[in-house]
């Protein structure tokens, strides 16, 4: 993570009025493609959204961002028009143009948000609120206001936003963000995982610099609470996914492993080994892991058997720093927190549900900025999809997993 103090670029609002007309359903959106594959979700979002971007290659890799939904990534895929969507969308809210109280779970494989959570430093919670799903709000800057796209070609994307929060502590940071995708080659792509594709499998990757600056009058301070940047990826779960996250192995090493966000998970759904994690991620089951900065590798992966799709997640890691604490408490440790974290959608108490989806996510740093300042994280999502025995080759090489192994424990 690099700070630095740039100049003020003032960024205009844009105000978007909502759109009257009634909505096409999605089975609509391109009757020309099969639902699933990437043209049928880019004509869908070009349907019901506004500003979207898109950014390609000569090799069919193409990623959709939406300036719409704060410029996430909302999909890609490695293989053309026709092939494979590998963003999580929610069709239906996403159609319907309803704003939601709580959270609006559009979908996207990578949005930016800020931490903490939850906690007396909670920005998601208000004062005196206790710390459950119906008093949790997600802030509007991140869910239903859009960015504005400072420029774009079919590389690259930037976009800009100001903002102001409060925190459950009653800290206001007053903040600008500033958030660039950049669409990764092949080579890029190898220099990354520091290995080679071979030729039968398809890759699509992505690099986001996200940015924060305190814009405000105060510095940001401990005692009265830090902001993070949190970048969350939704993918579309199967019966059969499952993600993979290796780890420093030093003795204990599940002190370091949070496990408890939302209850007990059972042994058939988290399995820790001596240096890595398995996690079924099947969207039938609400639970959520976290990875302490103490063992955490820059490295989480998801493997879906079905559509044999490796997709592979590279945060930044700052072992000896200080992360926000996101648990659904007032907290002891209000900084020490995750670095890693992966949820598994589930059904709620009620028996409804935001998805399915399941998140590979990853965090900054607590950001202690003083005013003026800046500091920007940066996270790289790669996709790859191909032969099974060639993943499985990768899979070994890059996470020392045998896939094989993993097989037979989901069937």
């Amino acid at each position: 993570m690099k700070l630095q103090i740039p100049c003020l670029i003032f960024i205009s609002f844009l105000v978007i009025s909502s759109c009257n007309n009634p909505p096409a359903k999605p089975e609509l959106a391109n009757s020309s493609s099969a639902k699933g594959s990437y043209s049928y979700d880019a004509q869908f979002l070009k349907n019901h959204t506004r500003k979207t971007v898109e950014l390609s290659n000569n090799n069919g890799s193409k990623i959709l961002l939406s300036a719409d939904y704060q410029g996430r990534v909302m999909t890609s895929t490695a293989n053309g028009d026709s092939g494979l969507s590998f963003g999580w969308l929610n069709y239906d809210l996403i159609s319907s143009r309803e704003k939601r109280k709580g959270f609006n779970p559009v979908g996207g494989e990578e949005r930016f948000w800020l931490g903490p959570e939850g906690g007396q430093y909670s920005i998601y919670f208000n004062q005196g609120d206790s710390f459950t799903f119906n008093n949790w709000q997600v802030p509007f800057i991140i869910d239903t206001m859009s960015f504005d796209i400072v420029r774009s070609n079919n590389k690259e994307a930037v976009f800009n936003k100001k903002a102001t929060i409060k925190n459950y502590s009653g800290t206001v940071f007053n903040l600008d963000i500033n958030r660039t995708v950049t669409m990764l080659d092949k080579l890029s792509i190898e220099i990354k995982l520091k290995s080679t594709i071979p030729p039968d499998i398809k890759s699509v990757g992505y690099q986001t610099k996200n940015s924060l600056q305190n814009i405000g009058s105060d510095d940001w301070t401990k005692e009265k609470g830090l902001l993070s940047i949190w970048l969350l990826g939704m993918f579309t779960p199967t019966p059969k996914t499952i993600v993979i996250i290796p780890f420093i192995p030093v003795e204990n090493a599940k002190a370091y492993i949070t496990d408890s966000y939302f209850g007990t998970i059972p042994s058939d759904r988290l399995q820790i080994k001596d240096s890595v994690l398995f996690f079924k991620c099947d969207g039938r089951y609400r639970s959520k892991i976290g990875l302490s900065p103490a063992i955490a590798k820059p490295f989480a992966a998801g493997f879906d058997f079905e559509n044999s799709v490796l997709t592979i997640v590279i945060p930044e890691i700052h072992k000896d720093a200080s992360y926000v604490n996101s648990k659904w408490e007032l907290q002891k440790e209000p900084y020490k927190g995750d670095v890693i974290n992966s949820y598994n959608d589930g059904p709620l108490e009620d028996g409804t549900q935001m998805g399915p989806f399941y998140e590979i996510e990853s965090s900054s740093t607590a950001l202690q900025l003083k005013k003026g300042e800046s500091a920007t994280y940066t996270q790289s999502t790669l996709h790859l999809q191909g032969t099974y025995n060639s993943l499985k080759q990768l899979c070994k090489t890059l996470l020392n997993v045998d896939l094989d192994e993993l097989k037979i424990k989901l069937n």
